[in-house]
């Protein structure tokens, strides 16, 4: 034990009346909360193993269980707050990194929040969803800057490899491995049924899901795990991964507990081995590198598919994406520092990157003045939560969006940000057997289903109290937004007005 002993972060509250001793709490608990007195003949709970999952909440027959939060806290100080120095008392002891999941969870500005979307009313009336079309398909991928016709008059359609979606949103990186078989499954699953994509991230593609390829854009990252020819040629478009938003400048690391079996195999590394993935490619130092890439992915591809680079949100992105734009490459993927992840450094995921809202405003401006905004397609990521936020970064220049921690909500993701210990309850961010299968792939994908048709719907009822009637249309339209609560700065990075202008 260490020496400066701390209460339990929560509580759980056992009702003694209405426990009947099933011991249902018990077999649900991966962290080994619960246990049975066998002389007392009730059972207890260690609540310093408690990562208040909801698990044995929501499996508990006569509902005897809840978890609440302690108020047993270290003595106030504005500037030496409780969770600071917990994690001071944690690396005293471990002399190690702190490691979490999920996303920044401090209270920074959320610009979604604070923008607000524009009403058509008489001159422009608005559109009926439900009477009238509505153009909902995005193409990603490089188009040309004009119209072009041979002498027949004939339009010249010599378009780039083109990803074509039912909806402007996808399934953003999970790898295999970070995430189990089965929540790939139904990732895999419900992309093909909504028309959309999802992305494989850095752990390769398990054989079985090559039968999604049409649905599918595999990752290549800087430790090259399961990229082969017939990877490279399985999905439908390729990411190059430089960064991602929960942990700029910061490479990938799967712990060897979680290469096991097929994930093993299907990264290409012994079993039990860390999967460490350095933090730039070490072929990369220049966008001259990247474009070698590019086209060496384009090249091994026969031309077919698109090329996206995806990186993190910095201050000088609107420059990064001006040089990738220029790479060859045919998307630029931008992750916010909200993005999620299964584990990145605490420090890095929270003190370092910027608001995808702002990258975004600034990124598209950028290739606007220098007349290259046609060279590629914009993909924004890190906390798109709804519809809503959708809406506001197509209207702000994005051609569509990234969705990972709604899609692991929409399959029974409870958001305990415990990811990095491989124990999840509900079947998704683990490799035990017996948690894996808690996660059916079948439901899995109904729910991610039902979500996206439900954002679809609401996407089209906002673009028709906007008075409009397509994505394209949608795009880059700022005139359509209102900032609250902004300053001078901030309205000039978004391009938008404040309320009332």
């Amino acid at each position: 034990m260490s020496i400066e002993f701390i209460y339990p972060e929560f509580e759980v509250i056992r009702d003694q009346s209405r426990c009947i001793g099933c011991r249902v709490c018990q077999r649900q608990c991966a962290n080994e909360v619960h246990s049975y007195d066998d002389d007392l003949k009730i059972l207890k709970s260690d609540e310093s193993k408690c990562v208040n999952c909801q698990r044995c909440v929501s499996m508990c027959p006569t509902r005897a269980l809840k978890i609440v939060k302690s108020d047993c806290t270290l003595r106030e100080n504005a500037n030496w707050q409780n969770n600071t120095i917990k994690e001071i008392y944690k690396q005293a002891n471990s002399g190690g990194v702190l490691l979490s999941s999920m996303g920044n969870p401090n209270p920074l500005p959320v610009y979604w929040d604070r923008i607000l979307i524009n009403a058509s009313q008489v001159t422009n009336p608005p559109i009926d969803p439900l009477r009238e079309p509505m153009e909902t398909r995005v193409f990603l991928g490089k188009k040309p800057d004009k119209i072009e016709r041979g002498k027949d008059g004939k339009l010249k359609c010599n378009l780039s490899p083109q990803l074509e979606l039912s909806m402007p949103v996808m399934f953003s990186a999970m790898s295999y491995g970070s995430i189990s078989y089965n929540a790939h499954e139904s990732l895999a699953r419900a992309a093909k049924e909504l028309g959309i994509f999802y992305n494989t991230g850095e752990g390769g593609l398990h054989e079985d899901f090559y039968c999604y390829g049409d649905n599918t854009i595999v990752q290549v990252a800087s430790g090259r795990f399961g990229v082969h020819e017939d990877y490279l040629k399985a999905g439908k478009g390729i990411e190059i991964k430089m960064g991602q938003g929960a942990k700029p400048g910061i490479g990938g690391h799967l712990p060897g507990t979680k290469i096991v079996g097929d994930v093993s195999r299907t990264r290409m590394i012994p079993e039990g081995s860390d999967a460490i993935s350095p933090a730039p490619h070490h072929d990369i130092y220049s966008i001259e590198d990247l474009r070698q890439l590019v086209f060496s992915l384009k090249e091994a591809t026969e031309y077919k598919k698109p090329v996206i680079v995806k990186v993190a949100a910095v201050h000088n992105i609107a420059a990064i994406a001006s040089g990738i734009a220029r790479s060859g490459a045919d998307i630029i993927a931008i992750d916010g520092f909200r993005g999620g992840t299964g584990a990145a450094p605490t420090r890095i995921r929270d003190n370092v990157g910027i608001p995808i809202e702002l990258a975004l405003a600034s990124v598209d401006q950028r290739l606007r003045d220098e007349g290259i905004r046609n060279n590629v397609s914009l993909v924004v990521g890190g906390s798109i939560r709804s519809a809503s936020d959708v809406v506001k970064a197509i209207a702000l220049g994005a051609d569509a969006c990234y969705i990972a921690t709604a899609a692991v909500l929409a399959m029974g993701c409870h958001l305990c940000r415990t990811c990095q210990s491989g124990k999840c309850n509900w079947g998704i961010a683990t490799q035990r057997p017996d948690l894996v299968k808690r996660l059916n792939p079948e439901i899995g994908s109904k729910r991610l289903v039902n979500l996206m048709n439900a954002w679809r719907h609401e996407i089209k009822e906002l673009m028709g109290g906007m008075g409009i009637n397509s994505i394209e249309a949608l795009k880059g339209n700022r005139l359509m937004l209102r900032g609250v609560g902004l300053n001078d700065r901030e309205l000039k990075i978004l391009g938008i007005s404040h309320a009332g202008e």
